[in-house]
């Protein structure tokens, strides 16, 4: 047990990787908690499911668009420093929304142009965030730390919906907002504390035209990363739209409020918390675990879609989660592992592009299919696809 439990932590030995595990899931808390918020108040506003999923498109449509270049900026710059600066604009964002929310003067139009705003930040924080990674811990413990991480995102998955459902029944939604722009000071505060001599930069990439040509190139001849990437953009796209289905599926198949978006959001959160644990004790990542992870989430999802009661419906949402989350986790190890150094930042921007950028796509879809043959159907659609994506992985994978 001892053995196991110092496998799947290992990374934490590392003082720079320890100072950021740490602080991230007080960030990352927040974040969900603004996500929550976010998702009700355009409900609360609206009560359209087409709007809300506009909304999310806003959000991570950037990353679709300016994702590529987002991964030349991470290879070309300094992560430690350039994270600092995505982090203090983001806290901004969190501020602004959380005083337009408090002050009653808040509107639709303002709610998505701020999350446009974090959309742009985002297509250079991610990829910046992914290969920072591998500085802090190096090649030997990067898999791990990949799969920590995922611990961190899913703790705070459970921490940062459950906190957001209390205060907006109690306190109000702009709380969420005004707590996730103060919990930005305990990541700054963390790469601020960094020793930068005990990172493993890779020497910085020199200026140079057709680099983002360049990365997508070397993807497109490279298997082991053509083939994680393309699952995650058809999985991403038709199923990972929790943000839209959830709460339609609390207001409109349950009849319930934001409490009950917030608990299906932690009972999902509860499970990726389990599935990242798997995922961090995992020694190395393999296409067998890619396949199962896959067609785990698809059956999943399709049972939750059918679920007859918020009860079962809450409970099939732990194994979704975790199946969920080593899916994530296993796509971006793999394609970690099997980057060079200087292409890192552009295949994990292309990471983020498929898993966030997708979302402008996915979002109105699924809002769209939601408003039309209900939250039940549009759920079960993305399962169906997630199966299908899983069988022909393996028939893929297999052939080679």
């Amino acid at each position: 047990m001892l053995t196991a439990l110092r496998r799947t932590f290992r990374s934490l030995r590392v003082r720079n990787y320890r100072l950021y595990f740490v602080n991230q899931t007080v960030s990352m808390s927040g974040t969900w908690m603004q996500s929550v918020a976010q998702g009700w108040l355009v409900l609360q506003m609206t009560g359209s499911a087409f709007i809300l999923g506009v909304t999310v498109a806003l959000q991570f449509g950037p990353i679709l668009v300016l994702g590529p270049w987002g991964g030349v900026v991470a290879d070309r710059a300094d992560k430690r420093k350039l994270l600092l600066v995505t982090q203090v604009i983001l806290a901004l964002q969190a501020l602004a929304l959380g005083l337009l929310t408090a002050t009653g003067v808040v509107n639709v139009w303002m709610v998505c142009v701020l999350a446009a705003v974090g959309g742009v930040v985002m297509a250079i924080d991610n990829p910046t965030r992914q290969a920072f990674v591998f500085e802090m811990v190096g090649a030997d413990d990067l898999a791990n730390a990949v799969g920590l991480n995922s611990i961190v995102i899913n703790a705070s998955r459970i921490v940062g919906p459950a906190i957001a459902a209390v205060l907006i029944a109690t306190v109000g939604l702009a709380s969420c907002f005004l707590l996730n722009a103060a919990s930005f000071l305990f990541i700054i505060g963390a790469m601020l504390l960094m020793r930068p001599g005990e990172l493993h930069r890779a020497r910085p990439l020199e200026r140079a035209k057709g680099q983002v040509r360049a990365g997508l190139a070397y993807v497109w001849r490279t298997p082991e990363l053509l083939t994680p990437l393309a699952i995650m953009a058809v999985v991403s796209t038709l199923s990972y739209n929790f943000s839209v289905l959830l709460p339609l599926l609390a207001r409109f198949t349950f009849n319930r409020g934001g409490g009950t978006y917030g608990a299906l959001t932690t009972a999902m959160g509860v499970g990726a918390l389990a599935g990242a644990l798997l995922a961090a004790a995992v020694a190395r990542p393999s296409s067998r675990l890619l396949v199962l992870s896959t067609l785990g989430f698809g059956v999943f999802t399709l049972l939750v879609a059918a679920s007859p009661s918020l009860t079962a419906a809450l409970v099939l949402l732990v194994p979704m989660g975790a199946a969920a989350i080593i899916f994530v986790s296993t796509t971006n190890s793999l394609l970690q592992v099997n980057s060079p150094d200087a292409m890192r930042g552009r295949v994990m921007a292309l990471w983020g592009v498929v898993f966030f950028g997708s979302t402008p796509l996915g979002g109105p879809l699924a809002g769209l299919l939601a408003g039309w043959l209900g939250p039940r159907l549009a759920l079960g659609f993305g399962g169906a696809a997630t199966v299908l994506a899983g069988v022909a992985a393996f028939v893929v994978l297999r052939r080679r």
